[in-house]
C-alpha cells in the first residue's frame, strides 16, 4: 500500500457509504448520536478482561452491541487527538498535532476542513456539547456545537452529542461503593510491583467503577426519554492511561483505547471485532449514521467498510507535549510495529511538569531507579536518550520491552514498515522536526531531580494515594490540569 498526497485543493467526491446492515440509508429516521468519551483510559474495563474491576454498564453496552479489540487514536495525548477526532483527519494534516496550542499558534483549519458537529448541524441535527465542555483542539475554527443538552432540541429533531466523562483523568476519586483491593489488580512488567503502585493503579480503576455509574445513569435517561430505540452510542477514549508509559508516547498503553458501538437493531449484539481501527474512523462513521457527506474525502473509514476489513496498518503520531519537546511516528500492523523516534537524543522521560505532579509511580521508580533498584525491563524507559527506531513483535511481546530494530531476521520487515510509514508521513504533510523545535523547549536530560528530591516526591505521594475511600486528602501538587 502506497500512500498519495490530497490535493491541497479537496475536492468533493461521492462518499460511499457502507453500514454493516445497510440500514441506515434506508431508514426513513436518522439516528440520534452519542459519542462517550472517557479522558486519558486504555480498555481498562471489566468486558475487556481487566483484572479488579466491574464496570457492568458499559460490560452490557458491549454485549448489546460490539467490542473492538484494536482500536487505536492518532496520538498519545487529548489536545492532538481530538483534533483528528473531530475532523476526521490526522492531527499533523490539519496543523493540529502539538499539544496545548496557544494564542497567535493556533491556526484555522485547511483546505476547507470543518469539524464534523459543523456539518451535522448544517444537515439539520441538533449538536450538544454535554456534561463536560472540554473540547481542547488545536486550531481556531467553529466546532458546531449548538447547545449543552440534547433536551434543547426543536421536536423531531435529530441530535448529536459529545458527553466526555472527566473523572478518568487525573486526579482520580475513590469509589467509596466498591473500593478495589490492590491484591486483585494486575501491573504491567514494566513496573515495579510496591504497595504504592497497587494502590494507585486500582485508585484509577475505582475512578472508572464511578465513570461506569455515570455512563448507566445516561443510559437509563435514553430509556426513560424512550430515545434508546433510536440512539447509537459510541464509547471511546480520547487517548490512552495516564500512567508511565502510557499517555504521551507511542507505545499501546498510550494509543490503544476501548471503542464500544451500540445501536439497536442496527448492530448485531455480541460481537467482538479484531480490525485495526483508529478513532478517526469513529468520525467518517457518524458522518455515514446521520447520512451525511462531506465535500472531501476523510482520511478516517466507515468502521464497516470493506477499507477497514482489508486495512493492515495503523499510524500514529507524538509532538510537543506543552513544553516538553518530542517528536515519534509509528506504524503498525497485526503483529509488528514500529516507532521512529526523530529526537532519539532526548530522554523519554524529560521534564514534563503535567506528570512529575500527577504520576505517583514516577516518583516511586524514579527513586527506585537512582537507587539501583529496577530490574533491566523496567530501568530501560529511565535511559538518557532513546533509540532511533523501536521495532517490536506484539504477538511475542506484548508489552514492547524487546526492541528487534537490529535483528537481522527481521531486517526486511523493518524496511517495509519504514517505507510504509515514511510514505505516511508524505501523505499527511509532515512537517518533521525544525532545528528550532529541537533545540526548544523544556530542558531534555533526564534525571531531572537528585534522588534526594524524587524521595520527597514519593513521601509527599504517600496519604493521598493511600487514602480511605471515603476520606478527603488534599492533591500534594494541587494543580488541576
Amino acid at each position: 500500500m502506497r500512500f498519495r498526497p490530497l490535493p491541497l485543493s479537496i475536492v468533493a467526491f461521492a462518499f460511499a457509504t457502507s453500514m454493516l446492515t445497510a440500514a441506515s440509508s434506508a431508514a426513513s429516521e436518522r439516528p440520534n448520536i452519542i459519542w462517550l468519551m472517557l479522558e486519558d483510559w486504555s480498555p481498562d474495563l471489566g468486558c475487556y478482561g481487566t483484572k479488579g474491576i466491574e464496570t457492568p454498564h458499559v460490560d452490557r453496552l458491549a454485549a448489546s452491541g460490539e467490542m473492538y479489540l484494536n482500536a487505536f487514536c492518532t496520538a498519545p495525548v487529548c489536545s492532538s487527538s481530538r483534533s483528528a477526532m473531530i475532523t476526521g483527519f490526522h492531527q499533523n494534516y490539519v496543523g493540529g498535532h502539538q499539544h496545548d496550542t496557544k494564542g497567535d499558534d493556533r491556526k484555522p483549519l485547511p483546505y476547507g476542513i470543518k469539524p464534523f458537529p459543523v456539518l451535522l448541524r448544517d444537515a439539520g441535527y441538533f449538536t450538544a456539547l454535554m456534561i463536560s465542555e472540554k473540547t481542547h483542539h488545536n486550531f481556531d475554527a467553529d466546532l458546531g456545537f449548538m447547545g449543552a443538552d440534547w433536551n434543547e432540541r426543536a421536536n423531531g429533531q435529530p441530535f448529536f452529542a459529545q458527553i466526555t466523562l472527566t473523572g478518568t483523568h487525573r486526579p482520580w476519586s475513590r469509589d467509596p461503593i466498591n473500593p478495589i483491593d490492590p491484591a486483585d489488580i494486575e501491573l504491567p512488567p514494566y513496573y515495579t510491583d510496591t504497595p504504592l503502585n497497587r494502590r494507585d493503579w486500582a485508585n484509577g480503576l475505582e475512578q472508572m467503577q464511578i465513570c461506569d455509574r455515570e455512563v448507566g445513569a445516561l443510559v437509563q435517561r435514553l430509556e426513560d426519554e424512550g430515545l434508546s430505540d433510536n440512539t447509537v452510542i459510541f464509547l471511546i477514549g480520547d487517548n490512552g492511561r495516564c500512567h508511565i508509559r502510557g499517555k504521551q508516547f507511542l507505545y499501546e498503553p498510550g494509543l490503544q483505547v476501548p471503542l464500544i458501538v451500540n445501536w439497536p437493531d442496527q448492530v448485531k449484539p455480541g460481537q467482538v471485532r479484531s480490525e485495526l481501527v483508529q478513532m478517526i474512523d469513529v468520525t467518517a462513521t457518524i458522518l455515514d449514521a446521520a447520512q451525511v457527506t462531506p465535500p472531501y474525502e476523510l482520511h478516517g473509514k466507515n468502521l464497516w467498510s470493506e477499507e477497514i476489513k482489508n486495512r493492515d496498518h495503523i499510524f500514529a503520531a507524538r509532538g510537543r507535549m506543552g513544553l516538553t519537546h518530542d517528536a515519534s511516528r509509528t506504524v503498525r500492523g497485526h503483529r509488528y510495529k514500529l516507532i521512529h523516534n526523530l529526537m532519539p537524543e532526548r530522554a523519554w522521560l524529560q521534564y514534563s511538569g503535567y506528570k512529575e505532579d500527577n504520576y505517583p509511580m514516577l516518583a516511586e521508580m524514579s527513586v527506585l531507579f537512582l537507587e539501583g533498584k529496577l530490574n533491566a525491563d523496567q530501568a530501560k524507559f529511565f535511559a538518557t536518550s532513546k533509540p532511533e527506531f523501536e521495532l517490536y513483535d506484539l504477538a511475542e511481546d506484548p508489552h514492547e520491552l524487546e526492541n528487534l530494530a537490529d535483528s537481522s531476521a527481521l531486517a526486511a520487515v523493518k524496511t517495509d514498515l519504514l517505507t510504509r510509514l515514511n510514505d505516511w508521513r508524505e501523505f499527511i504533510r509532515d512537517e518533521g522536526v525544525s532545528d528550532e523545535f529541537r533545540y526548544g523547549g523544556r530542558p531534555d536530560t533526564y534525571p531531572t531531580r537528585s534522588l534526594e528530591g524524587w524521595k520527597a516526591r514519593q513521601a509527599a505521594w504517600q496519604s493521598y494515594v493511600f487514602r480511605a475511600p471515603d476520606e478527603n486528602v488534599v492533591h500534594p501538587f494541587k494543580q488541576k490540569y
